[in-house]
């Protein structure tokens, strides 16, 4: 069967309300940053969007005092019912600006504006309508019966998904009684300061929410704040690395989610064109973007031609081009940077003998694009095989027995994310027990729920984000 043509479906980029120029979100207000001012691109387009200013260390500084002073005197002090009311106030209020903020985010970031829209949006405001619900019940999460905040949080988040990872920081922070300074990423930064907007509409008391743009190097300020409590970063290992040898010996908690390298495991017996489908969500939603993507897949060897086959066929399907038109499966790579990583590794899986299958799909000759890849005959040692491609790339391995496929996937010195699929439970609960990952997903893949924690292991980092478990790492438990 053909593949169907699609006319375009162009979200209205008007809808972002995009301005000329973005600030601080310091003490309540937006203020003047005293860093130098960025500016933001579209990597669709390499179009300038707009200028944003940053803080500098004497603004991290202001505001660490700002969120302090809130802390002891409002936020701490308040009832978990009135706290839940701001969270409650501010989901509600991410819903009623969801299309706003879905192009914006797509505008800023590059991901389809059907992700933007119908998945990281969506599970922003959940995020927060969960946490509000948690804000009155502290003394029933099973950390005693009176658990107390820990003080101030630093939170640095990365470009992949920029409003929900700040969801994931922000209301479980703000529900356990923490005030907050968050570095946004230094290319997707505007949805945040949008964020700070509703802040404002909801209310929220000064000094509780204060967001930062700017480079590494104010989220180095912000760690290495003396009055900062508790660090929380989501990023690339190497940078989760620093972060620990600089928060270590101090009396700093610190959770980190850092890179993957997942295992999606298909067993002979899997439901095989159910299969395909996940493993094309698991590699290359959000253009691969995702610390727990499924990079890594893993065949049994009597399906394996098959499934190549189907996934193949699968993948010439998907299109790749603006990620505003609502038909685009595949969006824009972030940055000129990451493009140049992402094209790098990819020379070497074909330097190291992997086959290379890269689909068909017109690639725009503007922007930072990069057409769906599947290398097959991949060993272990091969560096697409082992190192964080963090792009559409897939590579395929195969194994014989149940036993070779744990081997396999365990052999990363990540631990995020892992996928199985087969027919027989029995099979589901044994490999789920024998994998070293943090989350295991059977017959689907990337399923997110905010009841449910989310965290790695050895070099994916620690802690957990989301449900009952999450709480803790805002909780002097």
């Amino acid at each position: 069967m053909g593949i169907f043509e699609y006319a375009p479906a162009p979200e209205s980029r008007a809808l972002a309300n995009l301005k000329e120029q973005y600030k601080p979100f310091i003490n309540g207000e937006f203020v003047d940053g005293s860093g130098e001012p960025l500016k933001t691109v579209n990597p669709a387009t390499e179009e300038i969007l707009a200028e944003v200013g940053t803080a500098s260390e004497s603004d991290v500084d202001i505001a660490v005092k700002a969120a302090r002073k809130a802390y002891t005197s409002v936020w701490s002090k308040m009832p978990g019912a009135e706290r839940a009311k701001y969270l409650f106030r501010i989901a509600r209020l991410i819903q009623e600006r969801s299309r706003e903020l879905a192009v914006l985010e797509t505008l800023d970031n590059g991901k389809p504006i059907k992700e933007s829209r119908d998945s990281d949006v969506p599970t922003a405001a959940a995020h927060f309508f969960y946490h509000a619900g948690w804000a009155d019940k502290l003394g029933y999460a099973g950390y005693g019966p009176d658990p107390k905040p820990l003080g101030v949080a630093g939170q640095v988040i990365p470009w992949n998904f920029p409003l929900l990872m700040l969801a994931w920081k922000i209301a479980p922070a703000l529900a356990t009684g923490n005030t907050v300074g968050l570095k946004p990423a230094e290319t997707t930064p505007l949805t945040a300061l949008v964020f700070a907007e509703i802040c404002q509409q909801a209310e929220l008391p000064p000094g509780v929410v204060n967001i930062l743009p700017g480079a590494g190097d104010i989220g180095a300020s912000i760690v290495e704040h003396p009055d900062v409590d508790k660090i929380a970063f989501t990023g690339s290992t190497e940078v989760g690395k620093l972060i620990q040898r600089t928060v270590a010996g101090t009396r700093k908690k610190l959770t980190l989610e850092l890179g993957g390298k997942a295992a999606n495991v298909v067993f002979d017996d899997a439901p095989l064109d159910q299969a395909v489908e996940g493993i094309v969500n698991g590699i290359f939603f959000n253009q691969g973007h995702v610390c727990c993507a499924g990079s890594r897949l893993l065949v049994q060897e009597s399906v394996a031609e098959e499934v190549l086959e189907k996934l193949r066929y699968r993948v010439s399907t998907l299109r790749l081009g603006d990620p505003l038109d609502k038909n685009t499966d595949l969006g824009a790579i972030n940055s000129a940077e990451q493009l140049a990583k992402i094209r790098g590794l990819v020379e070497s899986g074909d330097a190291e003998g992997a086959q290379r299958w890269t689909s068909p799909c017109p690639v725009p000759d503007r922007g930072f694009f990069f057409a769906p890849t599947v290398f097959s005959e991949v060993h272990q040692s091969m560096r697409i095989a082992r190192e964080e491609i963090f792009g559409p790339v897939l590579s395929v391995l195969t194994f014989r027995t149940p036993e070779e496929a744990v081997a396999k996937a365990n052999n990363t010195p990540y631990g995020l994310s892992a996928g199985i699929w087969t027919e027989k439970g029995s099979r589901i609960l044994w490999m789920a027990n024998q994998l070293r990952a943090g989350v295991v997903w059977a017959n689907t893949f990337n399923r997110f729920d905010p009841a449910a924690p989310f965290g790695g292991y050895q070099e994916s980092g620690f802690g957990r984000e989301g449900g009952r478990t999450g709480l803790e790492a805002y909780l002097n438990v």
